[in-house]
């Protein structure tokens, strides 16, 4: 049985507690979620001294099964208001799990202005001063703490983001070769940290052994026959490893689904200059890597380094959201430029969903102009500096309509849309709506069954079955993100018969438990009903819980509108 890590800020002190009976049996966002509903006032300031951040290992996590190194990481948000989870792949999630770590909790707030970080090694915990990383990129502090505690070290920080405690402030994961772009990107969990006053998390897992496990041999015929189904499935074995996400670019603008100049078109005349193709085309001829994983023990391997011109790394973990945020949605098409741009914001800390969003809504403010990918960069570089604009861009999309006087501003809960229109893929439009997380596609991704046929067909144009697929997958993504494996083994999963069973094996021959699928469906509804329980004492209603209203009107290419009641909707939840 772990242990939680409690650290408080304020008195800068540490201790080991036992897990309580109310969360033995949960790790990763089952875990996260639980103890925010527990232990954090739902109406307190998401920056103040009440919110806690967890992290938290998946179930997995730790273990040779493939594609378990992902992080949890929970609070309340300061960009929605409302309970987050993000998670990232990394080194950290399998680290403290060999260290016996069930949780890092981060707690009160300290009352100077004094930067600290945490080293957690197997036989010690220590909260050094870090003052002298203070205004650091993730770069520059992960170059610097790698050289000092060692290479494959785990590693988290903030930039200068995180410091300002933007509401679209991330945390940083170093990969497996120490460079920043596993980002705990979403809802503007690094703010929570700077406001702890933390600049970052060492993680050393020296002299830890292999994590016992229950019946060895059980768990080695379970995970060898889920490599198997990861490998063979097309999009796992092939199209994610082949392009990584950037495989979508061409598919979503081809299915009218790629939202563009903030969300007024379905299709970009350019998206082939942003496609993966073109991605993996400039990678090859500079010398960059076209697949690699974001965390040891990945099988799928969608990440990759995209090079500059000049043959030096631009940026790594350039991922199809970032593409599109940057790119259709802002009308820029230097690929170079976009990856500037992803590069600024893994520097920097700052979630490149909402920052993107952020530009294009800037944009229609008449801030910048539409396509200026150069103008686009310099207002990045502004967050760093502290200037107005840059933290007007640095808060997110909704602030950033907010201070321009923008109406048209494409966010839920106040966390900006990603890369799906949702009258063209109602499916994650139903998910956009009433996640508890704010628009979020991890979160119940139906571009399975609406665009990639994956897991059955439903058709994306139209009403019928997508609460059903949205709920549906909300479930099974809380449970996968409670076992901390990394959501792309979803499209293996829906499309074998025993998908789901093998992750209940590997379960039950690591604890020597005694599961079943409906077990792990239970998990994922108890993770929703906590999650909407916060929301509900944190002021959310049903108000909350749909698009806004620029989604009234028709989209082209196919003239649909998103059309759903909030007493639809409100079916897809789960309380």
């Amino acid at each position: 049985m772990g242990k939680i890590l409690r650290i408080n800020t304020k008195q800068r002190q540490f201790v080991f507690e036992a897990v309580p009976e109310s969360l033995q049996g949960l790790g990763g966002r089952a875990l996260t979620s639980k103890m925010i509903l527990d232990e954090v006032p739902a109406t307190c300031h998401p920056l103040g001294e009440s919110n806690k951040l967890v992290l938290a290992p998946g179930l997995l996590s730790g273990t040779p099964a493939a594609n378990s190194g992902r992080l949890s990481v929970g609070g309340k948000s300061p960009l929605t208001g409302g309970i987050k989870e993000s998670n990232s792949g990394g080194l950290i999630s399998q680290k403290l799990a060999r260290l016996g770590i069930t949780a890092l909790v981060l707690e009160d707030k300290p009352e100077d202005d004094n930067y600290y970080m945490i080293v957690i090694k197997k036989d010690s915990v220590a909260l050094l001063p870090a003052d002298e990383y203070v205004g650091m990129g993730n770069y520059e502090i992960m170059e610097k703490l790698w050289a000092k505690y060692g290479k494959n070290t785990g590693i988290m920080s903030i930039g200068q983001a995180g410091e300002q405690r933007l509401k679209a402030a991330s945390m940083q994961q170093a990969d497996p070769k120490g460079r920043p772009g596993r980002a705990v990107g979403r809802g503007g969990l690094g703010a929570v940290m700077g406001s702890k006053k933390i600049k970052a998390i060492v993680v050393d897992d020296k002299g830890c052994g292999r994590i016992p496990q229950a019946d060895p041999e059980a768990f080695k015929a379970a995970n060898k026959a889920w490599v198997k189904i990861l490998r063979e499935h097309p999009v796992t074995g092939q199209g994610l490893p082949g392009l990584g996400t950037a495989v979508l670019v061409n598919v979503i603008n081809e299915a009218g689904a790629l939202p563009t100049k903030n969300f007024r078109t379905g299709r970009f005349e350019h998206a082939q200059d942003i496609s993966g193709e073109k991605m993996v085309e400039n990678m090859e001829a500079r010398g960059g890597i076209v697949s690699e994983g974001c965390h040891p023990g990945c099988v799928i391997k969608c990440s990759q380094v995209y090079h500059g011109k000049d043959g030096k790394q631009l940026t790594s973990g350039f991922e199809y959201e970032t593409l599109w945020a940057f790119g259709a949605h802002t009308m820029v098409k230097d690929l170079d430029d976009i990856a500037m741009m992803d590069r600024l914001c893994d520097d920097y800390g700052l979630d490149t969903i909402d920052t993107g969003v952020a530009l294009g809504v800037a944009m229609d403010g008449g801030l910048l102009e539409w396509g200026d990918g150069k103008a686009c960069i310099e207002l990045i570089h502004e967050v760093a500096k502290g200037t107005g604009n840059g933290k007007i861009l640095g808060n997110g999309a909704a602030f950033t309509g907010d201070a321009l006087g923008v109406d048209r501003i494409p966010v839920v809960k106040r966390q900006a849309l990603p890369a799906y229109d949702p009258r063209s893929v109602k499916g994650v439009g139903v998910t956009y709506a009433t996640t508890p997380m704010g628009a979020d596609h991890t979160a119940g991704y139906g571009v399975t069954a609406n665009i990639l046929g994956v897991g059955g067909t439903v058709d994306p144009l139209k009403k019928e079955g997508q609460v059903e697929l949205s709920k549906n997958l909300q479930v099974a993504t809380a449970a996968i993100d409670a076992a901390g494996l990394c959501l792309f083994v979803a499209f293996a999963v829906l499309d074998n018969d025993n998908g789901v069973q093998l992750i209940v094996d590997m379960l039950n021959a690591h604890y020597g438990l005694d599961l079943t699928p409906d077990d792990v469906v239970a998990l994922g509804i108890s993770i929703l009903e906590n999650e909407n329980e916060f929301n509900l004492r944190a002021g959310f209603t049903k108000k909350d819980d749909q698009l806004p209203e620029m989604f009234d009107k028709e989209f082209a290419p196919h003239n649909t509108t998103w059309d759903f009641t909030e007493e639809e909707l409100q079916v897809a939840k789960i309380f």
